[in-house]
């Protein structure tokens, strides 16, 4: 889990059944963190109610600092909980390209050398 997550609403009221379920979701990308990143990991999740002529829209905006970069995911829909979704799968994306790009540069070259053992094992 996330440690410094924080959850704000605006021009809404954030209620427990809302906060535990962004809790729940946005508190489990830790794991596409590499594990040096996750002790700086901080969230902010802004959570927004815009009031249209028409219709309610709500926006769910997400941003993860990290050591060596800030991502910033944003969704607009009609239901909170979908738009909470919808940016949970995007942030999945994000995390991971992160994770390949400042992971560690050795990585590949120890499960090569695993590989090969466990080959020659057989």
């Amino acid at each position: 889990m996330i440690k410094r997550l924080e959850i704000s609403g605006v021009h809404m009221h954030v209620d427990p059944k809302l906060f535990a379920y962004t809790t729940k979701k946005i508190g489990r990308l830790d794991r596409f963190v590499s594990r040096h990143a996750r002790d700086s990991l901080h969230v902010e999740v802004l959570l927004k109610e815009e009031k249209l002529k028409a219709r309610k829209n709500n926006v769910c905006e997400v941003i993860i600092h990290l050591p060596s970069a800030t991502i910033n995911t944003k969704e607009s829909t009609v239901n909170m909980f979908a738009a909470i979704d919808i940016v949970e799968a995007k942030l999945k994306n994000q995390l991971k390209k992160y994770k390949e790009t400042h992971g560690s540069p050795h990585l590949h070259g120890r499960l090569i050398s695993k590989l090969r053992r466990i080959k020659h094992q057989v």
